[in-house]
């Protein structure tokens, strides 16, 4: 097969002068600094983008917090749910374009792209729209004497926090800041947000969408460039009520104490980590193999919760490395923008550099590379999707973050060895248990430290179950209704009569 043939208006939109979007405007910008957007598939740059500073920083805040304590403040909580309705048909209506847009940039397959970010965020925003009318406190009966024949009356309400600072990253640039704005704006909450540099320009056009949709100028607002020239302008200005960030781990552990050195205490950060699959003996070799290529090698390996470290009984473990690397020679790797494509290239030079340091690190601590290890020759950011044997628990490989198609193995014989492994890491977001035996399962899901368990199942995300990680992986969580405690301060109100 071939690429697909880009839309006319994907074209139009990578020629038009891009920059920012404050106060329901696109805005070029004020300094003469830009950077480029690359296309990972064959490193051409497709975009320029200005570079933002203080000034757009100030005016992007300043106008959501006009939005804040005006337009969208007046708007019924009804409305606002139906805002994010609209805005989820208006994704729908211009998925082809958007996730053409997003391939471009990030390298996700055409598919991917359509399924997770478009699709996906589309339904996600329906799901946040119909808590916005459900937001509620509670009333309290309270123990205080009457002195006088007075009688007291309590209740609590939940009110938003003011404006928020989204800090978008790379590998999901469409759905993790849907999930960020819908959030904040189900909550009555304005944001601003900074995707990544990598890849700024699917937002761009989705605010477009979001006034059309209705949705009051000011209420989301974005400012592209670099995390020190804006990044940081937006965590520290006076009025940040709330920071949301999903990446590193040791960004976030910065964003963290910065936050809480301005007296801020409202954050989520989801910080990815080193996520586990372990596969219990009684599952088949065929069945091991769906289940690691499921868990660990979609979009490239680029997803915060993709397992990284497998653990495989002993009894199994050849013949499922040996049946591992012959389903990986057979996937197709190649341009994203060929709809038979199933593995694409890394989304940027940085972090392609990055993966084939980890290769080396393998070979130099003596890790037995099975399959790939290496880049591509040609064009783009390619490289092959990687299985490596440890040698034990202390390999690099099976601590550090690789975020790529890397899935490094050992092997277990004891199931209590097995859970002591799983958690000896510092990080803590998700895992994944491979078994038929629901009775172990049910024992072992208590003991197993993460933020989101699956069993027989690894990466799927549903907007009903809440999600974050545990210990170094993150504070806070999204989705289900506990993201409303993360979006609003919960005041108590006593009345005397």
């Amino acid at each position: 097969m071939s690429d697909i043939t880009l839309l006319a208006s994907v074209t139009a939109f990578l020629q038009r002068s891009h920059g920012h979007y404050i106060n329901g405007q696109s805005v070029q910008g004020q300094g003469d600094k830009t950077f480029s957007v690359v296309n990972p598939a064959s490193d051409e740059v497709i975009a320029t983008v200005n570079q933002g500073g203080e000034v757009e920083a100030n005016a992007a805040m300043q106008a959501a917090s006009n939005a804040f304590h005006g337009s969208w403040a007046k708007t019924s909580p009804m409305e606002r749910g139906n805002c994010l309705i609209r805005l989820a048909d208006l994704l729908q209506k211009h998925s082809e374009e958007l996730a053409q847009l997003e391939t471009l940039c990030s390298g996700k397959t055409i598919q991917l792209s359509r399924m997770l970010e478009v699709g996906a965020s589309a339904e996600y925003l329906r799901y946040f729209a119909g808590w916005s009318s459900k937001i509620s406190g509670e009333t309290l009966n309270v123990s205080l004497p009457s002195f006088s024949g007075e009688e007291y009356t309590a209740f609590t309400r939940r009110e938003p926090v003011g404006v928020v600072v989204g800090i978008i990253p790379w590998n999901f640039s469409i759905m993790i800041a849907i999930w960020k704005l819908g959030a904040a704006l189900t909550c009555g909450c304005t944001i601003v947000l900074k995707p990544s540099e990598y890849t700024p320009l699917t937002m761009l056009r989705v605010v477009e969408l979001a006034k059309e949709a209705g949705i009051p100028d000011g209420v989301i607002n974005i400012v592209n460039g670099t995390g020190a020239d804006v990044g940081t302008k937006l965590l520290t200005h006076p009025l940040c009520a709330k920071v949301t960030f999903t990446g590193s781990v040791p960004t976030g552990k910065l964003i963290g104490k910065s936050v809480m050195e301005q007296g801020l205490f409202h954050a989520t950060l989801e910080l990815g980590g080193k996520n586990a699959a372990a596969f219990l003996s009684d599952v088949p070799v065929e069945k091991i193999v769906d289940g690691i290529l499921e868990a660990g090698y979609l979009n490239q390996g680029q997803i915060c919760a993709a397992a990284e470290r497998f653990y495989i009984p002993s009894v199994h473990m050849d013949a499922v490395l040996e049946l591992l690397t012959e389903r990986l020679s057979a996937m197709r790797i190649g341009s994203p923008l060929d709809e038979s494509t199933e593995m694409g290239p890394l989304a940027n030079k940085e972090h392609y550099e990055k993966i084939l340091s980890l290769f080396e690190k393998a070979r130099q601590e003596g890790n037995e590379i099975l399959y790939g290890g290496r880049a591509l020759e040609g064009k783009g950011f390619f490289v092959m999707p990687t299985v490596i044997r440890a040698n034990s628990a202390d390999d690099t490989l099976m601590n550090e973050e690789t975020f790529g198609p890397i899935g490094t193995f050992l092997s277990y014989d004891d199931e209590e060895e097995l859970i002591a492994m799983i958690n000896a890491t510092p990080f803590g977001l998700s895992a994944s248990l491979w078994t038929n035996d629901l009775s172990k399962a049910m024992r072992m899901i208590p003991r197993i430290q993460a933020g989101i368990l699956w069993v027989n199942m690894h990466t799927h995300l549903d907007p009903a179950l809440p999600f974050g990680g545990t210990k170094s992986s993150g504070l806070g969580r999204e989705f289900g209704k506990a993201f409303i405690e993360y979006y609003t301060e919960l005041k108590s109100v006593m009345i005397r009569h």
